[in-house]
């Protein structure tokens, strides 16, 4: 194939196929996901792809490029990709039927023909990957809400499957909160009655409708992948960019003020409630509360040096590390002591929502005002209201506006930065 600028060519159909698949949702494969589901992903993919491809001769003006050899540059990619998406597909099942690996352990809510035939899926098509645990009827006389939580948290359950049909609205609004405050996937056979006050979304299991009632869209692997690299490309300019000069500096001012180590780390709540080691500057004397009391006002364990680099972020820097290491985003909800995710959990409604994702260095709720000292029990309700807005509504654009806001606020100064 001849053209003057190979650069120019390969980039081009590399961004074309990178939006193409994003707005396909070329890569959104589900362990339950139809052959024929993914042969229609394919046959949008490669027509879009097609008409781009062929435009690049006259966008560009390259009439030099053989329209045969780009034919056969077509026809190499479609047979590339066909051939990877359907062996990785065909793997994945044999993993999960063979292997029992990668499984999602559930429980089925109901005793009715739709609750049966959901059960008979989860244990013929072994493929799919789950592993049927228990069922519950709520028709029985014993049946209590309360003995299917206990048993969920003490089996390790991943997912819940309620037939609607047989459950109270009070029972219904039980399993949301139990799931929201627990971290579990909650889905729900339909039926005629109302419950849909939130965005819902059909899936279908062998021919079967379900209902998941959340959709996080960082769940989506390609969003994954895409706020991954982000992360990854973000960490690294900063870190070779900032850290390496401006850290010796301040870890001899920091030394000279007060003794102690330069960093402090502090375990803290991370993506699926796991513990993390949080990479700060150290701005405080050395003292035995560091662990349990936030910062306040006019702290007199705060340093000179640690006012002004608390007051324009400046101490967060080192979580880049974190973000590189995996256990951080650039954005997302800011992570907590292990003291005060015990607390809130059990305190504030929902709460746990905000661990479906990786903890940020900056998030939506701190750009709003939120961020700092928690005085009343407002602050912690308006910080998480943010933070569920953020798991549930994440998107590139998101990011880069909250990135922009903490960059500007760290110059201007915020009130609660102490």
């Amino acid at each position: 194939m001849q053209f003057q600028s190979p650069v120019l060519f390969h980039t081009y159909v590399s961004l074309a196929w990178t939006v193409i698949s994003f707005r396909n949702e070329f890569y959104k494969v589900h362990r339950y996901t139809k052959v024929v589901h993914i042969l229609k992903l394919l046959f949008v993919q490669f027509v879009f792809f097609f008409l781009v491809l062929y435009a690049f001769i006259g966008f560009f003006k390259q009439p030099n490029i053989s329209r045969l050899a780009l034919g056969q540059y077509f026809i190499f990619t479609f047979v590339a990709v066909f051939s990877i998406k359907f062996l990785n597909y065909i793997l994945l099942m044999k993993y999960r039927r063979l292997v029992k690996g990668n499984i999602r352990r559930v429980v089925v809510i109901g005793k009715n023909k739709k609750t049966d035939q959901l059960i008979k899926v989860f244990n013929e098509r072994t493929e799919f990957g789950y592993q049927f645990v228990k069922q519950f009827s709520p028709k029985a006389e014993d049946f209590e809400t309360t003995n299917c939580f206990v048993y969920i948290f003490e089996n390790k359950v991943d997912e819940i499957y309620c037939s609607v049909s047989e459950l109270t609205d009070l029972e219904i609004s039980e399993f949301i909160d139990f799931a929201d405050n627990n971290l579990k996937t909650l889905k729900f056979l339909p039926d005629n009655k109302k419950i849909f006050s939130k965005k819902l979304k059909f899936e279908y299991y062998d021919y079967l409708p379900i209902l998941s009632l959340r959709d996080i869209p960082l769940h989506n692997s390609l969003n994954a992948f895409f706020k991954r690299a982000f992360d990854i490309g973000f960490s690294l300019v900063t870190i070779f960019g900032i850290l390496l000069w401006l850290g010796p500096l301040l870890a001899i001012l920091i030394r000279l003020e007060s003794k102690g180590p330069i960093f402090f780390i502090q375990r803290r709540t991370g993506f699926d409630n796991r513990e993390f080691q949080c990479f700060k500057f150290r701005s405080m004397t050395m003292n035995s509360k560091a662990d349990a009391v936030q910062a306040g006002k006019n702290d007199a364990r705060v340093t000179k040096i640690g006012k002004f680099i608390r007051r324009t972020s400046i101490d967060e820097l080192p979580q880049f590390y974190n973000v590189l290491f995996g256990n951080m985003s650039v954005v997302g909800p800011r992570p907590h002591m292990l003291k005060h995710t015990d607390e809130y959990a059990n305190k504030v409604d929902k709460y746990m929502l905000r661990h479906f994702v990786k903890p940020g260095i900056t998030g939506l709720a701190q750009v709003r005002g939120y961020r700092g000292e928690i005085e009343k029990d407002s602050d912690i309700q308006n910080r998480i209201k943010f933070d569920i807005f953020y798991v549930e509504n994440w998107s590139f654009f998101l990011d880069i506006k909250i990135i922009v806001q903490t960059i500007i606020n760290a110059f201007s100064g915020e009130e609660k930065a102490y």
